[in-house]
């Protein structure tokens, strides 16, 4: 993108009531530059996480350890709480023990039937009693994993709602929310007539789009366009977007407003004027150009889109010519004015 749309001015303007002579007035330069072309004005989006993470307990009990700090970054897998397991421990070995006998029983009596010594009916109960104690001893083991509570995804914790010592109950019991915020989203809506130029861009290539806010130290994080919604808004007349951002020095927030600037296109060493150069009169648009003997012409100007207090010019100028920025109410065609650069 180019870099060139602070434009040369002149000096400022001679007192009131000064002799007739020449006009003293504020010039430019018409450059040629790259020009983004934006959603004007820029839309206000609100952040959101990509993933949010309500963990709940499997299995009732009394914390017996908290391991990590409100607010900390998490990473998927890191242990977060532990439940006391003293009591899955406990249920399990019992259930261990049951198990174990009920083979015992279940071998004898598949020797029984073999010898017809006892009735096919025996035989499945004792089958049964064995297999019910299998499924308990795999849950009483599943419990007990449970008593562990891991990081399901990476993200930054909230609040804590329990703490060690507390008793908590499931699945009722909220213990933390987790939001993942790298990436990060930003939602935000723009009127339905940018659609099909939004759709065209989106065929060929990805959308770059930027964040700022209040406040905000450093250049704008960038992100790209990855969400067009189904369908417009009918109440309002906008369609949703999305863009996601890497975020990885954690500039955005969930819940924060941004302003979103959303890059369509750019042009090519497009002819730019500040936009104050350019005047309306009863014929159109115009703008006052700077002769080489110090006299104005009044010219007829198409322009295109504005960036940045800057405006690009379609149609009626070339590059290195000298504008009129500031003093237009004095002129008319071929009026002589006076330029001193700063």
């Amino acid at each position: 993108m180019g870099t060139g749309l602070a434009l040369a001015a002149g000096c400022s303007r001679a007192p009131a009531g000064r002799a007739a002579g020449p006009v003293p007035v504020l010039t430019a330069k018409v450059i040629a530059t790259n020009v983004p072309v934006l959603i004007d004005p820029p839309p206000v989006g609100h952040v959101m996480p990509v993933l949010t993470v309500t963990i709940r307990p499997q299995i009732g009990g009394v914390i017996s350890a908290v391991n990590f700090q409100e607010g900390q970054e998490v990473k998927k897998g890191d242990l977060l709480f532990t439940i006391d397991p003293r009591p899955a421990q406990a249920a399990l070995a019992h259930d261990k023990a049951q198990l174990e006998n009920a083979r015992i029983q279940f071998e004898r009596e598949k020797k029984l039937l073999a010898d017809k010594l006892i009735s096919q009916d025996e035989f499945d109960t004792s089958q049964a009693a064995r297999d019910t104690l299998v499924a308990t001893v795999q849950s009483d083991e599943l419990n007990l994993e449970y008593c562990t509570i891991r990081a399901p995804i990476d993200g930054r914790t909230g609040g804590l709602q329990f703490h060690e010592g507390n008793v908590v109950k499931s699945p009722d019991d909220v213990l933390l929310t987790i939001n993942q915020i790298h990436p990060i989203y930003a939602a935000f809506a723009v009127p339905e007539r940018y659609l099909p130029e939004i759709q065209r861009q989106m065929r060929g290539r990805t959308l770059a789009v930027t964040a700022s806010f209040e406040n905000m130290v450093g250049d704008p994080p960038p992100g790209q366009l990855t969400f067009v919604d189904n369908a417009v808004d009918a109440a309002t007349g906008t369609i949703l977007l999305k863009a996601t951002f890497p975020n990885r020095r954690g500039q955005l927030w969930p819940g924060q407003f941004v302003q979103v600037s959303l890059q369509l296109d750019e042009l090519t060493n497009a002819l730019v004027v500040p936009s104050q150069t350019v005047q309306n009169g009863q014929n159109g648009q115009f703008v006052f150009v700077v002769q080489a003997d110090q006299t104005v012409e009044q010219r007829g100007v198409k322009t295109s889109v504005t960036f940045n207090g800057a405006t690009v010019i379609a149609a009626g100028l070339n590059a290195g010519e000298t504008v009129v920025t500031d003093g237009q109410l004095r002129l008319a065609p071929g009026t002589a004015v006076s330029v001193k650069h700063e």
